[in-house]
């Protein structure tokens, strides 16, 4: 196995291979469960394609919680297959899959009646952890505990003393959603997996009913590509009935968006050694340690406007912030808040009372012969759905096809990543390098580190940090152009970094440093530069317009005053 470069070059070729031999399998959608399909088709020997609109993990993946867990309240809705299914997949991803990307995260659960709430809840969250264990994956995270509330204020001294009367203690697991999918992708490509961001489906190749392939939109250099497959997997998560909709085929089922915001605040605005888990009078509200920030979230209600770039409102903010500062010894303000992202979850609903209540569930589906739906679910089970959508395709293939084996199939960067972090002290000292910029690599590449650490080697002004987002390096930036896919300021600045909401200037004194460090690598003139830089700093100001709007209308029209992608 390779381990594949995603630079501009790479891309071309890769559009050009697609277009030259009919594939088995084209995934058309880019973000978690899209990339996860197609390592599973490429890792069961099937010649397999990947196309994405825009850049990989631009729409939902991008924009979550940053969770892998089981859902703990789904047991409350004595959904015990579902719970079970996604416990099993975090503990493959903490142990086997991605132990550098996926770590283990503490939650606190305030109580907050005596007796009963803590039989109930106590009983909930040790079932949560039997099931974990007994999936066969679940060893290594600590088992739950119960505090009393003297307890648990030494561990969370931001809770006010009349908000608990003690409280529970369990552990799930985060990642970075977006290099998540990053990586993902990669994987897929070193495989063989032929990929390509700014590769726009326009349209459906058809032969009577049969969908033998699709038109792809050249979106970056302009063209037009052909690409037939003998299966088409429609992976688009919210953008499912839009897709459909091009060979006019829904479906039994249709895909609806509900919009999810969080915020991030410093982590000093926040005293406490865990995350939180609080109640709200609709579901259930997160704080969630971020590196040097939190993460606040999430909201959960209905939206039918732009699917692209969903706006957050003032009137959003203002519920994450009251329902948080009921809690909080120090209330959050406005000025707290560093940055702010919005998110739309693919839920299914059916077009009757039975196929309604999939819900937070996935469901494959062959709306006409060559082409496969994948819809609903969550990130934590993404590999469960991709196995599902890949078995539906195997269907409509004339040949024999091995089995899923992505169970047994970490991810770039994961192979010998544990061996590497018990030499990182060595790996500083010989890179010239504080040993916590080396323990920031490992987490973000794993062994792929040494891929950026060369770079450092060649240009030692690389290893230097980003003079207004110092977390991260400068070579993070050329990587992200040069083997990461990156093809425009806000793929490094929101999604290959979280510059874009781990500062307060939401990355615009980033941008020009950040433009001209990838410019050599993809080829931009100083005018490109400039376009770059001005296109974002648009952005971040309609988002910033967007957040001051009250109702989701007028954030809509706010965000949509910037334009969605430079002109080359």
């Amino acid at each position: 196995m390779r381990t594949a470069t995603l630079g501009p070059a790479e891309r071309e070729q890769a559009l050009a291979a697609m277009a030259e031999r009919e594939l088995d399998v084209l995934v058309v959608g880019g973000g978690v469960v899209g990339a996860g399909t197609a390592l599973d088709a490429v890792t069961r020997g099937l010649a397999t394609g990947l196309v994405e609109a825009r850049d990989w993990a631009s729409g939902t993946s991008s924009r979550s919680s940053k969770l892998i867990h089981g859902g703990l309240r789904y047991l409350e809705m004595l959904d015990f297959g579902l719970v079970r299914e996604a416990l099993k997949e975090r503990g493959l991803l903490l142990q086997k899959l991605a132990p550098h990307l996926v770590k283990p995260v503490p939650f606190l659960y305030p109580l907050q009646h005596k007796g009963w709430e803590r039989l109930y809840a106590g009983s909930g969250v040790a079932m949560y952890d039997a099931m974990s264990v007994s999936s066969g994956h679940g060893r290594g995270l600590p088992a739950h505990r119960h505090l009393t509330r003297r307890h648990a204020l030494r561990v969370a001294p931001c809770l006010r003393k009349d908000a608990l009367v003690g409280a529970l203690q369990y552990y799930d697991a985060q990642m970075d959603d977006a290099r998540y999918v990053a990586t993902l992708v990669r994987t897929a490509a070193s495989y063989g997996a032929h990929v390509a961001a700014g590769a726009r489906v326009v349209g459906f190749l058809r032969e009577g009913e049969r969908v033998v392939g699709a038109r792809v939109q050249d979106v970056e250099a302009g063209g037009e590509y052909e690409i037939r497959a003998k299966q088409v997997v429609n992976a688009t998560g919210v953008w499912t009935d839009d897709t459909q909709g091009l060979i006019a085929e829904r479906g039994q089922f249709h895909v609806r968006a509900s919009k999810g915001i969080h915020l991030v605040v410093p982590k000093d605005r926040i005293h406490s050694a865990t995350g939180l888990i609080l109640r709200t009078e609709k579901s259930v509200l997160f704080v969630i340690p971020w590196g040097r920030h939190w993460i606040v979230g999430t909201t959960d209600t209905d939206w039918d406007l732009d699917k692209a770039h969903p706006a957050a409102s003032s009137a959003d903010i203002d519920y994450l912030l009251e329902h948080v500062n009921r809690v909080l010894a120090v209330p959050l303000t406005r000025d707290d808040v560093e940055g702010v992202y919005a998110g739309l979850r693919p839920l299914l609903a059916g077009e009757s009372d039975a196929t309604s209540k999939l819900s937070r569930e996935h469901t494959v589906a062959h709306p006409v012969p060559g082409m496969v739906v994948v819809a609903g679910g969550k990130y934590t089970t993404y590999r469960v759905m991709a196995k599902d959508a890949v078995d539906e395709a195997v269907h409509g293939l004339d040949q024999r096809v091995a089995a899923c084996v992505t169970e047994d199939v970490p991810l770039l960067g994961a192979e010998g990543y544990h061996a590497l972090w018990n030499a990182r002290a060595r790996t500083a000292a010989r890179a010239g390098l504080h040993v916590a910029r080396v323990e920031h690599l490992l987490n973000r590449y794993g062994t792929l580190t040494e891929e950026l650490l060369d770079l450092i080697a060649a240009d030692p002004s690389l290893g230097e940090p980003l003079a207004a987002a110092d977390d991260y390096l400068r070579a993070e930036i050329v990587y992200a152009a040069s083997h990461e896919g990156a093809r425009h300021l806000d793929d490094v600045l929101t999604r290959r970094t979280r510059i874009s909401i781990e500062t307060f200037d939401r990355g615009t004194l980033s941008a020009r440093e950040c433009a001209e460090l990838m410019a050599p690598v993809l080829g931009w003139d100083r005018d490109q530069v400039d376009r770059e830089v001005r296109h974002y700093e648009k952005r971040g100001a309609g988002e910033r317009e967007s957040q001051r709007r009250h109702d989701d209308l007028t954030a809509d029209a706010a965000r949509l005053g910037a334009p969605e992608i430079v002109p080359l």
